[in-house]
């Protein structure tokens, strides 16, 4: 019902930065947050920044001060600026659409892209 598609991963030198987009299409929920998750090699996945169709918006601790989320309502697309990076942001992303409807909560993901920081 809502395909995502995530975009701008690679390989960046600590310190540099990289910016994230995820595309979405298909059915639009009103309400609903967007947000990125990320996977790091035998950890879990965790939140590490959303907005919510209202605008409100929320961060891991771990990256408060150096990413940013942000959207473009008129494409459909979640940006997340990702400056200062750290090697422990090394991780697999994930673009995430919660939608909220009779109080039943549905996710739908993306196929996820790789973020790699060196030292």
């Amino acid at each position: 019902q809502v395909q995502l598609v995530e975009s701008g991963g690679g390989l960046v030198q600590a310190g540099g930065s990289l910016r994230l987009s995820c595309a979405a299409s298909g059915r639009h929920f009103s309400i609903n947050t967007i947000g990125w998750y990320r996977q790091a090699p035998g950890k879990q996945r965790e939140l590490v920044a959303g907005i919510a169709s209202v605008g409100v918006t929320t961060y891991a601790e771990s990256v408060k001060g150096r990413f940013t989320i942000t959207k473009d309502a008129h494409n459909n697309t979640v940006y997340l600026q990702m400056s200062s990076l750290k090697p422990e942001d090394t991780a697999a992303y994930y673009c995430n659409y919660k939608t909220f409807v009779d109080g039943t909560v549905t996710d739908f993901w993306g196929q996820g892209t790789q973020v790699t920081v060196s030292q």
